[in-house]
């Protein structure tokens, strides 16, 4: 599969977050990934991109979703950034730790890490980027996977 790379700049909105989704699913179905797989990818998208227009640029008409899809010979990439006040990596709470387990709030990145091989945090000051990485096997003409 040759490289492939989209940039958009989204509005603050659920609807941005509908496409977002969308359209990481539909590389991840073309890459060859099982259904499992797929709503994997879906799931940690929709948790960045719901970070970012609702904790990031809480809904603001003003501060737009910028998001990235790239298709590598070895990997899935997904950028999505927003233009708020940033995020501290450090008081991100453990959603396991007993006095945060009834909590509704703190898991979007857990679930994040859990489902992609790769997660990176950066703050833009302001904002904050959310790199997802899902690494991806070539497959052969014959059907089998290629070894890299």
């Amino acid at each position: 599969m040759t490289a492939k790379r989209v940039v958009q700049k989204l509005d603050s909105t659920l609807d941005s977050v509908n496409d977002v989704e969308r359209q990481a699913s539909e590389l991840a179905s073309k890459s060859g990934l099982d259904e499992d797989e797929v709503q994997r990818i879906e799931m940690a998208v929709r948790e960045a991109a719901v970070n970012a227009v609702y904790h990031g640029n809480a809904y603001d008409p003003n501060k737009k979703m910028t998001f990235v899809l790239e298709r590598t010979p070895e990997s899935i990439v997904i950028v999505i950034s927003d233009e708020g006040k940033g995020l501290n990596e450090s008081e991100i709470p453990d959603p396991l730790a007993p006095e945060n387990l009834l909590k509704p709030h703190g898991r979007g990145i857990f679930l994040m890490r859990s489902f992609m091989d790769e997660v990176r945090i950066r703050n833009l000051q302001p904002g904050t980027e959310i790199t997802l990485i899902k690494h991806v096997r070539e497959k052969a003409a014959d059907g089998k996977e290629e070894s890299k």
